[in-house]
């Protein structure tokens, strides 16, 4: 009677287990991520162990079944540099940092398997990679770099649940891409799945800012032969700006150069990057969900292509001219009309000094005419600290012409 009752128990449990029904967390899990509390998400910080504990619920809460090292982590352990500028190391085994992957895994029994990824650590309080120069130290929540990617990441898992099951699917939120892409550097280099079963690779970064022209920067379009018509065919909502190189400073980087086609998609940079400002009340959250729903039309659309080409690139950076002086702005890099958009200006800088606005257009630098952002950086390249020149702006309907001093 005893083994009766067990057994009618167990069956009750298994009657009353809910089946997951994907639903749209994508702003929910932005705001926990972003929230002081886990004090901008450093790499080896509390605050980080705490968003991995976080995202590994998701992970378990959608049925995914763990793909780390222990369990849905995967820790490693790195020693950093003093300064990123000095060749000095610490010593053996002082101020070692303990990072942390989580990965998660959706088995549909197919042979490849696609990475959907994101990092989901950040600046912790400031110091290097800040471009805070307040006194006071501040937390940098990263709301846009990258607990937006790591919302839409989560999204699709949802959405790719029971669909597109030709591909088995890998979802990671990578640690210490702040610090040089160390996770995602880790990952290949021990994963934790065949290399050579991966089929794609596909990274989001900074995805929360989407603008109303709906701008969308797609890197890694010349990494398989099939992503240009693929993005091109699916795309019925944004202005896309094309990069065609499988290098970049974001973790699809890491997959590339191990021979994966990457796609890395990109909303574009602002005033908030890398300072304590980057919180969870400026994102767009339909803005990811835009997102999110197209690159699950380009999954979709590559389901039954099996096993995709991989394809060398040229590498955009390699051709990028060294300059010693800076103008002081954020270059709107989603802008692709003539000349070179100004997104922020930075406080004390040689453009605010000369007056210079969030949305002028450079158009000449000196005798240099900039017609892009190639253009802009060749033209900044030619000059040195204390030079004197003119900078030439359209704003609106009117061409400026500003004295500039470069610092």
């Amino acid at each position: 009677m005893k083994q009766i009752w067990i057994f009618a128990i167990g069956l009750a449990f298994v009657a009353c287990k809910k089946e997951y029904v994907p639903q749209n967390k994508i702003e929910t899990d932005v705001v926990y991520l972003a929230d002081d509390k886990l004090e901008g998400r450093g790499t080896g910080t509390e605050g980080e162990r705490k968003a991995a504990e976080y995202i590994a619920g998701r992970f378990e809460e959608m049925g995914l079944k763990p793909k780390g090292t222990d369990g849905y982590f995967q820790d490693f352990t790195f020693t950093p540099k003093k300064d990123p500028h000095s060749q000095v190391q610490y010593k053996e085994g002082e101020g070692a940092i303990t990072g942390r992957n989580i990965l998660g895994f959706l088995d549909n029994k197919a042979k490849q398997t696609i990475v959907i990824g994101a990092h989901y650590d950040h600046l912790g309080w400031g110091g290097q990679g800040s471009l805070y120069r307040g006194k006071e130290k501040q937390i940098h929540n990263g709301a846009d770099d990258n607990a937006s990617g790591v919302a839409m990441m989560m999204h699709l898992a949802g959405k790719l649940h029971k669909t597109n099951t030709n591909n088995n699917y890998l979802f990671m939120a990578f640690s210490g891409e702040e610090m040089g892409l160390l996770g995602s550097n880790y990952f290949v280099k021990n994963t934790t799945l065949p290399l050579e079963d991966i089929n794609y690779m596909l990274n989001m970064d900074m995805v929360g800012r989407l603008k109303e022209d709906n701008s969308l920067a797609v890197y890694g379009t010349g990494t398989s032969p099939i992503f240009k018509q693929t993005v091109s065919a699916n795309n019925t909502n944004f202005k896309i700006v094309e990069h065609e190189s499988g290098v970049g400073p974001s973790d699809h980087t890491s997959f590339y150069i191990n021979d994966v086609p990457v796609l890395h998609f990109f909303t574009g940079q602002h005033e908030d990057y890398h300072r304590p400002s980057d919180d969870s009340d400026k994102i767009n959250y339909p803005g990811i969900e835009k997102i999110a729903n197209y690159i699950y039309t380009i999954i979709s659309d590559l389901d039954d292509n099996g096993e995709l080409a991989f394809r060398k690139t040229k590498t955009e950076e390699s051709d990028t001219p060294r300059f010693k002086v800076t103008l002081g702005v954020i270059p709107d890099y989603m802008f692709t009309e003539k000349g070179m958009r100004i997104d922020g200006i930075s406080e004390g800088k040689p453009a605010q000094k000369a007056g210079l606005e969030k949305g002028d257009i450079v158009i000449q630098l000196g005798p240099h005419r900039v017609d892009d952002m190639m253009g802009y950086m060749k033209a900044l390249s030619k000059f040195s600290s204390g030079d004197t020149t003119t900078v030439k702006v359209q704003r609106k309907k009117e061409v400026i012409a500003a004295k500039i001093t470069f610092q």
